[in-house]
């Protein structure tokens, strides 16, 4: 076998890596290098790009160690039987390549995954070995985000939140029955599991730092997951209900939903299409509604149209209301926040900047025009100053009247 030149490594692994989407940068410690000490930095503005919380755009260096594997997960491109070109860095290999994108500007951190090569141990040690040195031979402080494997051992992955500003683990499909039938040699409670003393040692780490200054991080930005949509015939009711009793009881910071795509040589018990991927966007929203608009998954499903999956043509916090119009028009003058945050249209800075503004004033409609981009989907569930929807709530067509027009794209 000819020998592989570095770009041509490269090449491969960084399009083989494409399909793990949980690489957000958000919520690591800031680390500098100011005053000469250290290489790079979670700081700033720059390959994959990340966003944070405030809107920072954080490029990183996406890439598997290698794709070769000894398991054989059937919607995997790079599982045993999958027909690919294969290619295996050294752990020297990524970090010199991490180091010299990042002295060119290129990325401001790693995040690195790898197939499992030999055994789930020996694959986990090189993932280890890629973040120590780094970290002490380097003294990088770029954000680093290692993808850990829930077969290898416990003291293993220990070690790696240690390097790591956040590791994952993939929880890949959204039921068990999936998982026996898609990836037969992972197992839902060896991952659950390995998630499990993740958190148990993310809690532990933060209350040795208040009681000790100096006491070792672990995984400062916390754990994430990701679920693959549309592989199996989990609905959407089944994927916001795993999502949620993941946040519960792992303390994720983020459940990522990657829509199926299929792949070359594909398993006959794949579906032949991927979903759409607004299944996925839809999901997302979803998830938001959970974690900041207080929404219960039981909410979240109740959008759900009768196969129990959320609606392509419209938000879901759109489809609960138009379920539950019961619960409006909602008085932006005297609601509490809780309600506000149920009025389609209505973001978190919105109602934020409406409980502001109404302390001065009595609201009218062009105020709270000012306040949202979306009035037109605002003005059916709220009553102002100068105005009530009257029937505009209950008409039979608003489900129409809201939903984004279609568009049909001319060819030339």
């Amino acid at each position: 076998m000819a020998q592989q030149s570095l770009r041509q490594k490269l090449e491969i692994l960084a399009d083989a890596a494409k399909y793990d989407a949980s690489c957000a940068s958000s919520g690591t410690a800031k680390k500098n290098s100011l005053g000469g000490k250290g290489v790079g930095s979670t700081e700033g503005m720059g390959i994959c790009h990340a966003y944070a919380p405030d809107g920072r755009c954080i490029s990183l260096l996406k890439i598997l160690l290698t794709n070769h594997c000894i398991f054989d997960c059937h919607y995997c491109i790079n599982r045993k039987s999958s027909n690919v070109a294969r290619a295996r860095f050294t752990p020297q290999e990524v970090v010199d390549l991490t180091l010299n994108f990042y002295r060119r500007n290129y990325i401001e951190g790693l995040f690195l995954s790898s197939g499992i090569v030999r055994s789930a141990n020996h694959t986990m040690e090189q993932l280890v070995e890629v973040a120590r040195i780094l970290r002490e031979e380097h003294d990088f402080r770029g954000y680093i985000h290692l993808k850990t494997i829930p077969e290898a051992d416990a003291e293993i992955i220990h070690e790696a939140g240690l390097y790591a500003d956040r590791v994952s683990i993939n929880v890949e499909l959204p039921t068990r029955a999936g998982l026996t039938r898609l990836a037969p040699d992972k197992n839902e409670t060896q991952i659950e599991g390995a998630m499990g003393r993740t958190k148990a040692r993310i809690i532990e780490a933060k209350d040795e730092r208040k009681r000790f200054r100096h006491a070792p991080r672990f995984a400062p930005a916390g754990q994430s997951t990701q679920m693959i949509v549309g592989a199996d015939g989990a609905n959407d009711t089944a994927i916001i209900g795993k999502a949620s009793r993941l946040y519960g009881s792992f303390g994720l910071r983020r459940v990522y939903y990657s829509a199926f795509s299929p792949i070359p040589d594909a398993s006959a018990v794949l579906p032949l299409k991927r979903p759409p991927l607004l299944r996925e966007h839809r999901l997302y929203q979803s998830d938001w509604l959970m974690r900041f608009y207080g929404f219960a998954p039981g909410e979240v499903a109740d959008a759900t149209e009768a196969d129990g999956n959320l609606p392509l043509d419209i938000d879901p916090k759109l489809a609960w209301a138009l379920k539950f119009r019961e619960s409006f028009p909602v008085d932006v003058n005297r609601a509490a926040k809780e309600q506000l945050l149920r009025v389609p249209g209505l973001g978190t800075h919105a109602v934020g900047r409406i409980l502001a503004a109404r302390r001065h004033r009595t609201l009218r409609l062009d105020d709270v025009a000012r306040l949202t981009a979306s009035i037109a989907k605002v003005r059916p569930f709220i009553c102002a100053l100068d105005w009530r929807p009257t029937l505009l709530t209950d008409r039979a067509d608003l489900r129409r009247l809201l939903a984004p027009q279609q568009e049909q794209l001319e060819l030339f």
